[in-house]
C-alpha cells in the first residue's frame, strides 16, 4: 500500500487537504457514459447490419472479433505508453476515433467498411478506458474507490441505455440515424478537451510520480502471486456476467416462453442493478478493506447464482438483480487494489485489467454459445452458477488497506 504519510510536497505557506475534484470526476463519468453508449450501440444494431449487408452469423462474429481485438489488445499498450509519456489530450483523441467510427458506419456500403468502423470504435474505447481511470485517480483526492465507482457508474449507464436508444432511434428509421449519435461524440470531445486543459495546467502527473516512490512492503513474488489471484477473480466475474448479458434473454424465452420484450425488460433490470452495484463498491473499499469487498462481491454471489437456474420467473428477475448488484461492486476495488500493488502505473494496470475484462467477455460469449449449441441454454446456466466459488481465493490476498485521508502541502 502507498505510505501516504511519507508524502510531502513543501510550501512555506500552509497545509491543505486535497479533496476530490468533482467537476472533473463528473466530466469523466459523463464521457464514460457516452463512450460505452456508443460501443453498446454497435452491438445493438447487429440485426440491422445482418439484414442490410446480408451477413451470416460468422460475419457478424467477425464484427465482434474486430471490435474486441482492438478494444482489448490495445489497452495494455496504450496504458503503458501514457504512464511513460503522459498525454493530457489523449481522451479527446480516443473520442475522435469513436466519432469517425460512427460516421463511417452510418455511410458504409460494403462489409469491409463496417469492420473498419468497428475497429475505430474499439480503438477509441481502448484509449479511453485506461486514461480515464488514470485521470479519475488523479482527481480523486485520495478517495480512489469513490472516483473509480463514479467512473464505472457512467459506463454502466451507457451500456444499459445504448440498446434502448438503438431501439427508439435506429431500428425504426434505419442505420443512417447513427449520425445523430455523432452529436454525442462531439459533446464528449468538448468535455474531454476541458479535462485535458485541467490535466495540463495542474500537472498532477508530478504528484503521481511522488506517490509511486512509496512502495509496498511486498516481495516481487508476492505481488505476482496477488495479481494472479486477481486475474482469476476477474475470470470468474466476467465469465459469469457475460452468460447473463449475452444469453439471458434466450434463457428466459426458452425456459419460460416469455416475449422478446419481456426478456429485454429483465435484461435491462439486470444491467441497471449492475449500475447500482458499481456505486457502492468503491466507497466501501475506501472505508473498509478492499480485500474483503472483493471477496464478498464475488464469492458472496454464489448462493444466488447456484439457485437461479431452478426457480420461477418471478424469482429469477429478483435473483438476477441481486447477483448483478453484488458482483458489480468488485471491479472498482480490484482496479484500485491492483494499483496499490504496483503504485504509479495507473495507465498500465488499468489498461491490462480493462483489456482482460473485454477479452474474457468476448471469449466467454463465444465459448458459452458453443456449449449451448451442443447441450442447451439451461445447461449453460447450471455450469456457470459455480463460477463465483472462485471468489474464495480472495482470502489469500495480502491486506493493503490504509486510511486515505492524507495531507499534501501545496507547491
Amino acid at each position: 500500500m502507498i505510505n501516504c504519510k511519507n508524502l510531502n510536497i513543501f510550501n512555506k505557506k500552509k497545509k491543505v487537504l486535497i479533496k476530490p475534484v468533482f467537476y472533473i470526476l463528473s466530466a469523466i463519468a459523463v464521457s464514460h457514459f457516452f463512450n460505452d453508449l456508443i460501443q453498446s450501440l454497435l452491438l445493438s444494431i447487429y440485426p440491422i447490419l445482418q439484414k442490410n449487408f446480408r451477413l451470416n452469423f460468422g460475419q457478424v462474429g467477425y464484427i465482434t472479433l474486430t471490435y474486441q481485438l482492438t478494444a482489448s489488445l490495445l489497452q495494455p499498450i496504450i496504458g503503458f505508453y501514457i504512464d511513460k509519456y503522459p498525454q493530457p489530450y489523449s481522451l479527446l483523441i480516443g473520442m475522435s476515433f469513436m466519432f469517425l467510427g460512427l460516421l463511417l458506419l452510418s455511410f458504409a456500403k460494403v462489409f469491409l467498411l463496417v469492420l473498419i468502423a468497428a475497429a475505430l470504435v474499439g480503438t477509441g474505447s481502448s484509449i479511453f478506458h485506461p486514461e480515464s481511470a488514470r485521470v479519475a485517480s488523479m482527481a480523486s483526492g485520495g478517495k480512489y474507490g469513490l472516483a473509480q465507482s463514479l467512473l464505472q457508474v457512467g459506463g454502466n449507464f451507457g451500456s444499459a441505455f445504448g440498446p434502448l436508444f438503438a431501439a427508439i432511434i435506429i431500428v425504426p428509421y434505419g442505420i443512417k440515424n447513427i449520425l445523430w449519435f455523432t452529436l454525442i461524440a462531439i459533446i464528449s470531445m468538448i468535455i474531454l478537451f476541458n479535462v485535458g486543459k485541467w490535466y495540463k495546467e495542474k500537472h498532477y502527473n508530478n504528484i503521481i510520480k511522488k506517490i509511486a516512490n512509496n512502495k509496498l512492503d511486498l516481495s516481487i513474488k508476492r505481488i505476482i502471486y496477488s495479481m494472479t489471484i486477481l486475474f482469476l477473480l476477474l475470470f470468474s466475474k466476467y465469465f459469469y456476467l457475460t452468460s447473463i448479458s449475452s444469453y439471458y434473454t434466450f434463457f428466459l424465452i426458452h425456459k419460460f416462453g416469455v416475449s422478446v420484450q419481456n426478456a429485454q425488460m429483465h435484461l435491462f433490470m439486470f444491467l441497471f442493478s449492475i449500475t447500482l452495484g458499481s456505486m457502492v463498491g468503491g466507497p466501501l473499499g475506501d472505508k473498509f478493506s478492499r480485500k474483503y469487498v472483493i471477496l464478498i462481491s464475488i464469492f458472496g454471489a454464489t448462493p444466488f447464482t447456484i439457485i437461479l437456474p431452478y426457480v420461477s420467473l418471478t424469482w429469477i428477475g429478483f435473483l438476477s438483480m441481486i447477483i448483478g448488484f453484488i458482483m458489480a461492486s468488485a471491479f472498482s476495488s480490484i482496479l484500485i487494489y491492483s494499483q496499490e500493488l504496483i503504485p504509479g502505473k495507473f495507465g498500465t494496470i488499468s489498461g491490462i485489467l480493462f483489456g482482460c475484462a473485454f477479452a474474457i467477455s468476448g471469449l466467454g460469449a463465444a465459448a458459452l454459445g458453443y456449449i449451448a449449441d451442443f447441450t442447451s441454454i439451461n445447461y449453460v446456466y447450471k455450469i456457470c452458477s459455480f463460477l463465483p466459488l472462485i471468489g474464495i481465493f480472495a482470502i489469500f490476498l495480502p491486506q493493503t488497506f490504509l486510511n486515505y485521508n492524507y495531507k499534501f502541502i501545496k507547491k
